[in-house]
Formats: structure tokens, C-alpha cells, sequence
């Protein structure tokens, strides 16, 4: 279902989450799994597959740099010793989250991009 390393998630952010959900609904058709009041799954149109293929965070302001696009691993820590390795910044060190663990990056030209892990 997921491949290592591969784009597996975009994440977008949100001044006002029921507003951007309904935006979503209604121009799109996706749907949302609630996770709390600053976050939503993003289902997909139709009331999806019941894989999440993204996520609206709740911001304060959105910052600049766009989506957050968040990748798979099947190992959290070499992937996060790899991205060391090949000059990238860790930003955001690995966390939990309701979905198992994931970390920040920037590559060399400053884009942030995640990387998650499923639980073990």
C-alpha cells in the first residue's frame, strides 16, 4: 500500500479548517477524517477508498513553501541518517503522531518535505 521513499501524502494548510473543508466537499467531493480541531484526513472524492491521501492542518497564518508533501519510509531513523548524510537539515525532529512517527527536512535548495512511518 505504501512504497518506500515514494510521494505518499500532501499536506495543506488551513486558516479555517470548516471552511477549507467545505471548499474541498464542494468543489472536489472529498471527504474528511476529523482528527481533533486542527486536523483533517483527506479521503478523496466520493467518500474515498479509505486510504488518506492528504491531510488540512490548521494554522494560524499560512507560511509560505506551499503544500507540505510528505513521503513513506519503511525505516524512520535511516531514513533520517540518509537525508543527513546527503546534506539535508532536519528541521523537525522524528514525533509522533496518531499515525506513527514522521520528521521535517529541508533539502539544499530550502524545500521542507516529511517523511512518516507507520507504527512498529
Amino acid at each position: 500500500m505504501h512504497t518506500h521513499h515514494a510521494i505518499d501524502y500532501i499536506e495543506l494548510q488551513a486558516t479555517d479548517l470548516a471552511e477549507a473543508k467545505r471548499f474541498y466537499a464542494a468543489a472536489f467531493g472529498w471527504t474528511f477524517n476529523d482528527y481533533g480541531p486542527g486536523y483533517a484526513g483527506i479521503q478523496g472524492p466520493g467518500g474515498g477508498t479509505g486510504r488518506e491521501v492528504g491531510g488540512l492542518a490548521q494554522r494560524e497564518e499560512v507560511t509560505s513553501g506551499g503544500p507540505l508533501v510528505v513521503l513513506f519510509s519503511d525505516d524512520l531513523d535511516a531514513s533520517v541518517a540518509a537525508v543527513e548524510r546527503a546534506g539535508g537539515r532536519i528541521v523537525e525532529p522524528p514525533f509522533d503522531f496518531p499515525g506513527g512517527r514522521r520528521f521535517h527536512f529541508s533539502d539544499p535548495s530550502g524545500n521542507v518535505l516529511g517523511v512518516w512511518a507507520a507504527p512498529s
